[in-house]
């Protein structure tokens, strides 16, 4: 059988509890016509990058999907009819990943402590050296003072 990544967004207003409870029903659905969900992970509430039908954040959450393409086909038109699924995307894959994803892999990382923090301007800190720039230079024609006043 074919092997699939799908990613789908719940609205922000909808609890924890009811995202599980709404990924129980996919992962029945699709295995009751003979296909199986290998990984199923929750990234939580994370915000979106544009406003979709006036959410600004979502539950993400990746299922790994070994099932006919019949049955990712209704489990999709059954996520575009629910009114609690905010976007789904499914991508076909040569193998399923055994380890988290990159989405968990991120957020159990703990190198983030060895980081500097604060430092100033921007988003690069205040104590990078930017090195000479040399004079600054003006391309623009100047304008005489004795020119105006003709």
């Amino acid at each position: 059988m074919p092997l699939y990544e799908h990613v789908f967004l719940a609205r922000q207003d909808v609890t924890s509890q009811q995202v599980e409870e709404m990924t129980a029903q996919y992962k029945q659905l699709l295995e009751s016509q003979g296909g199986e969900v290998a990984k199923t992970e929750h990234w939580g509430v994370k915000p979106l990058a544009y406003r979709i039908n006036k959410n600004r954040k979502a539950h993400y959450t990746l299922l790994n999907i070994d099932a006919p393409a019949s049955a990712v086909a209704e489990m999709e038109r059954q996520m575009g009819i629910s009114e609690d699924i905010l976007r789904f995307m499914t991508i076909k894959v040569d193998e399923l990943e055994e380890q988290p994803s990159a989405m968990l892999q991120r957020r159990d990382r703990d190198d983030r402590d060895d980081r500097p923090r604060g430092g100033g301007r921007g988003f690069g800190g205040g104590d990078r050296d930017r090195g000479d720039r040399g004079p600054r230079r003006d391309d623009r024609p100047r304008r005489d003072d004795s020119e105006e006043s003709n």
